[in-house]
């Protein structure tokens, strides 16, 4: 994922409003979202590349969201895939406090990530390039390839269009899907430094990205309700404009 905007025990139907991005190169092959074999118990998409995903959700609600961390000056070669740690969480059962001891003692072998986990009436944040491991409060919340509500233009526009959904009695998937196809281009000087030549950190500025091979693959919206049920609702782009929908609709199993 490269981007996140998410609202956390706010809304009065819903416990969590969940919309993200992915941004990927076109070429890297992946698997939509789905119900992983067997079992079928985990909900997501898959990285065929190196096995991992970015996002996922289980039937006793185990939720975990990844986004890369842009510093390209740190970046190294034949570390482990960041992947693997959204998988590792949504496969396994140790408690999150567990995890996130992992996570500590394992941080060095992976370049730079942040990462959203827990269940989803206990979510917690782990970056292993700045803030401490903590449990996220409940509130408006955006994430990117920084830390997490770094106000980086894509986060601020993104958060304002949720606030703007959220006071609604009803939300509907559609219009979270609305919100991430923004493709508004901030101005030069809002843009953050991150390491990358100026004419890509442009082109990686707006929250829905169209970069030639690189760009916006999916929007995944989540809808979480107090009774626990989840719409789960994930639209696929590429390059040539074709446009897949997977939509599921379960509820958690305690």
């Amino acid at each position: 994922m490269c981007l996140i905007i998410f609202s956390y025990k706010q809304h009065p139907q819903y416990k969590l409003v969940f919309a993200a991005n992915r941004d990927e190169f076109h070429y890297r092959l992946t698997k939509e979202a789905g119900w992983w074999e067997p079992g079928r118990d985990i909900l997501g998409g898959i990285d065929i590349e190196a096995g991992g995903t970015w996002l996922g959700i289980t039937r006793t609600g185990r939720f975990a969201a990844l986004t890369n961390f842009r510093s390209p000056d740190e970046k190294k070669e034949n570390m482990r895939s960041r992947g693997m740690l959204t998988k590792e969480f949504l496969t396994c059962d140790v408690s999150v406090e567990e995890y996130t001891d992992k996570l500590e003692a394992e941080a060095k072998e992976f370049n730079g990530y942040n990462l959203i986990y827990g269940d989803i009436d206990h979510l917690h944040y782990f970056s292993n390039r700045g803030k401490t491991p903590a449990a996220i409060p409940e509130g408006l919340h955006g994430l990117s390839n920084a830390l997490l509500n770094d106000p980086w233009p894509k986060v601020m526009r993104g958060k304002v269009g949720m606030a703007k959904i959220l006071q609604q009695e009803s939300i509907t998937a559609e219009q979270l899907m609305l919100m991430l196809k923004d493709e508004v281009k901030p101005p030069d000087e809002e843009l953050p430094e991150t390491g990358v030549p100026k004419d890509w950190e442009r082109s990686l500025s707006p929250m829905f990205i169209r970069a030639g091979e690189y760009g916006t693959r999916a929007s995944t919206v989540i809808l979480i309700d107090y009774d626990n049920n989840v719409h789960f609702h994930e639209r696929t782009f590429t390059p040539d404009g074709k446009i897949t929908d997977i939509k599921e609709e379960f509820r958690i199993q305690s």
